[in-house]
């Protein structure tokens, strides 16, 4: 009930704090101020379905669907990169559109790399101690993965995708100079992507001195501190945001967590982060004491993916990172992160049935 309770408030939150967020600028954009929220309520109660269905289906018929899944989640990142499929928005191909609704292949990506490790941790047991048969594999495979997502690009959750498995590995037992040779031999591609993109060296730029161009790239994280710095202590109330009249750009998608700090003030932003720090000591909870290593290594790899999410997106809005195109799970606006975000969740409350916790 602590999970599930707290997946309920935060996905509640997130419904409220989007509208509060969007209501301007759609309607200065759509001329419909429910239009953001219309498409998050449908969302939120689709995503609601799929957390029920999945905690109603034992995990343990999920390792039937991992190749499948995997080798799908493969087949949409390539297609989002072809003409007309994938839907190009701000230089990017990140989302393939099916009529009204559009869907980004990098969040089914992370789940079915989550499916897979744990079922290959599962499996190889005490070997992935080993170079060639434990870490080779599932290196390969998130690799792959990360180069199509950066292909699009998306550094973001490029960056996601590798944490999450380097993190697992370590979880697993693999060792720590292995990781630690790949790292250091995935670090200079790493490099030559962001040196290679000039809108990465300007967010760099931006992250270690927003103030040398706050009309260009430093404009937003200067926009999110005065969103911060303007909630006080008790914030200026829901719907009484300035920041968010045209002046905090994505303020209801990657920055909407400013929006919150700034009308519900420092408490109500503490408030949403114990939540997900409660909510990730449940996750951890339930992955050690799970039943099984499947079990295990699935819950470990869902909390961790929620937490990495979480931990970059509050250091972006914060400026404690540079500017990453990532959502806050349960809260920001997007059809597919949240989806992913609710069916995964559904899963970790599932084991949570069959762990002592």
């Amino acid at each position: 009930m602590w999970l599930f309770g707290i997946a309920i408030v935060l996905l509640s939150v997130g419904v409220v704090m989007v509208y509060s967020a969007s209501a301007i600028v759609a309607a200065d954009r759509f001329h419909d101020p429910y239009f953001f929220l219309k498409k998050q309520v449908f969302w939120a109660l689709l995503g609601a379905g799929c957390l029920w269905m999945a905690i109603r289906l034992d995990y343990h018929r999920l390792e039937e669907f991992v190749l499948p899944l995997l080798i799908f989640a493969g087949v949409l990142l390539v297609l989002v990169l072809v003409s007309p499929l994938g839907q190009a928005i701000n230089g990017t191909r990140r989302w393939i559109r099916l009529g009204p609704v559009s869907f980004q292949p990098a969040e089914l990506a992370k789940l079915a790399l989550v499916l897979y490790l744990a079922a290959f941790l599962a499996r190889k047991g005490e070997a992935i101690a080993e170079l060639r048969r434990g870490l080779v594999p599932p290196l390969a495979v998130a690799g792959l993965l990360a180069a199509l997502v950066l292909a699009q690009p998306d550094l973001g959750n490029c960056l996601t995708l590798i944490t999450l498995t380097f993190t697992l590995l370590f979880l697993a037992g693999g060792r720590v100079r292995h990781l630690g040779l790949v790292l250091a031999l995935a670090l200079p591609p790493l490099v030559v992507a962001i040196w290679a993109a000039p809108y990465r060296l300007r967010r760099i730029v931006a992250f270690l001195d927003p103030w040398s161009d706050p009309r260009g790239s430093g404009f937003q994280i200067i926009q999110s501190w005065l969103a911060l710095g303007n909630g006080g202590i008790f914030g200026q109330g829901i719907g009484a945001s300035r920041q968010k009249l045209f002046y905090l750009p994505e303020s209801h998608t990657d920055f909407i967590f400013a929006i919150i700090a700034e009308e519900l003030g420092f408490v109500g932003a503490a408030a949403i982060v114990a939540l997900f720090i409660v909510l990730v000591w449940r996750g951890l909870r339930i992955g050690l004491r799970a039943p099984d290593p499947f079990g295990g290594y699935l819950a470990l790899g869902i909390t961790v993916l929620i937490a990495t999410q979480t931990l970059v997106n509050l250091g972006v809005v914060t400026g404690l990172l540079p500017t990453k195109g990532l959502p806050l799970p349960f809260i920001s606006f997007g059809g597919s992160a949240l989806l992913v975000t609710m069916v995964s969740t559904g899963v970790l409350l599932n084991i949570s049935q069959h762990a002592h916790v």
